[in-house]
């Protein structure tokens, strides 16, 4: 089934060809560990984690790699605040990370460099673009020349007024034009440092990003992502970086990016104050915790990856609805493990990764479930998981999803003992205890699968 994506670079949806045949490579820039992730930060995690799913679904081989950025000036800054040695806070906040993005039910990537260990490469990179005229030395620095770059600018559309505006860099009297960015910084006693032939200093930014997405990929690759917020100018500058050093037309084939999850309809953001964190967000799903990454998952995957979304505990507890919908009834088709992925499903997915067409997909199988005589259930059930797979969602144990906690514990006895009274036919007794799970707000249903539970 063709595959196809909305580009960035060429404002349209594009067929998926790998250059590789039957061999996707995937690049998304990860986090700068100084701080904790928020959900913003988030999205990307999840929807490249779907891309990712799908792609090994299509072809036969698939290379995800996915980087942390653990030196850059907002680390340095962080750890001082803090009084806490650099290494300290950035292995600190990886591992952190980990645990976001494994709650968050998204599966390892292929390969997760950090800046730290690619140094060389990014220094031989640099190298090569003085060589080639692209860059030059001023002061212990390295800068790119964007004059230098007659397509800078394509991928954003921006103006040479607006790159100017925009860059994430200072005026600096050593800049021959003020586009011009930084590749290679010096460094002082207390910030971290490595010898190069322009002395001890440490990478700029973009250089990072093109310099592992090179070593780890090959240039040029399949497919590179990110939020929206980083098409000027990180991605910019990785393209003028990698094609001048490179002698190519492109970096890569298709550019994704993903909306910005909204506050209130504001973008959210560090800079604003109006972030909410991984772990608050997932505590504010559900309070069981092997619940609260599939709740959060689907409420993200309900709006289209480039459109915005705004943050609100109604959309969560909507979310947790619907999958308790979901378990209930697959827990009342039985065991049965994922089969192949439905077409219509697979086909809503492959039409630029349409989330909410394949979740209706998804409902539509469970009206065709509950339907369904018992015995065709199985297969059925089997369908919906194994699509839902695709999402990361659905493939717990439905009777673990639906019970948890003493609470829960308390209902299965009670269940059990309706159980054996019905079995004794003691239907006085069997009576009461479905009155009492009744007040409960617990409502029973009997079928010839036996008995489940599901709160009302």
């Amino acid at each position: 089934m063709p595959l196809h994506l909305h580009d960035t670079a060429t404002r349209r949806k594009k067929r998926l060809e790998p250059i590789e045949p039957d061999h996707v490579r995937v690049y998304v820039c990860g986090p700068t560990v100084y701080d904790r992730i928020h959900i913003g930060n988030a999205r990307p995690l999840i929807v490249f984690d779907v891309l990712v799913r799908l792609l090994r679904h299509l072809f036969p081989a698939v290379t995800y790699v996915r980087n942390i950025t653990d030196v850059d000036d907002k680390i340095i800054t962080r750890a001082a605040e803090r009084g806490e040695p650099i290494d300290r806070l950035t292995e600190r906040t990886a591992e952190a990370f980990a645990q976001d993005w494994q709650r968050l039910g998204c599966l390892p990537p292929d390969h997760e460099p950090r800046a730290t260990a690619h140094i060389g490469a990014m220094i031989r990179l640099i190298g090569r673009l003085i060589e080639r005229g692209h860059a030059y030395a001023e002061e212990g620095h390295v800068l790119f020349s964007v004059p230098s770059c007659p397509n800078y600018g394509a991928l954003s559309g921006r103006s040479r007024e607006d790159q100017i505006a925009g860059a994430r860099i200072d005026v600096a009297p050593y800049k021959r034009d003020p586009a011009d960015f930084v590749l290679w910084k010096p460094s002082s006693g207390d910030q971290p440092g490595w010898e190069s032939p322009w002395g001890c200093g440490r990478p700029g930014w973009h250089i990072e990003c093109s310099a592992m997405a090179e070593e780890l990929l090959g240039v040029p690759f399949d497919i590179h992502g990110g939020g929206l917020d980083l098409i000027f100018p990180h991605h910019e500058n990785e393209i003028a970086q990698t094609c001048c050093a490179r002698d190519l037309e492109r970096m890569a084939s298709i550019w994704m990016h993903n909306g910005f999850v909204d506050m209130a309809g504001e973008k959210m953001a560090k800079s604003v104050g109006n972030v909410i964190g991984v772990a608050d967000a997932l505590a504010m799903a559900d309070p069981l915790p092997h619940r609260q990454g599939e709740v959060f998952r689907l409420w993200m995957l309900g709006a289209h990856y480039r459109q915005p979304i705004d943050f609100s505990t109604d959309g969560l507890t909507r979310a947790k609805a619907v999958l308790d919908r979901f378990y209930g009834a697959l827990e009342r088709a039985g065991a049965a493990p994922p089969s192949a992925p439905d077409e219509a499903f697979v086909e809503a997915l492959s039409d630029d990764l349409n989330t909410p067409a394949a979740l209706a997909v998804l409902h539509e199988m469970l009206a065709e479930l509950n339907r369904a005589k018992f015995a065709e259930k199985a297969s059925i059930a089997a369908r919906l998981k194994g699509s839902a797979a695709l999402l990361g969602l659905l493939q717990q144990d439905a009777h673990g999803w639906l019970r948890g906690g003493e609470e829960d514990a308390r209902i299965d006895e009670l269940v059990e003992e309706r159980i054996a009274a019905r079995r004794n036919r003691d239907f006085a007794r069997a009576d009461a205890i479905r009155d009492e799970l009744a007040a409960l707000g617990i409502q029973l249903e009997d079928g010839p699968g036996g008995t489940t539970w599901r709160r009302a």
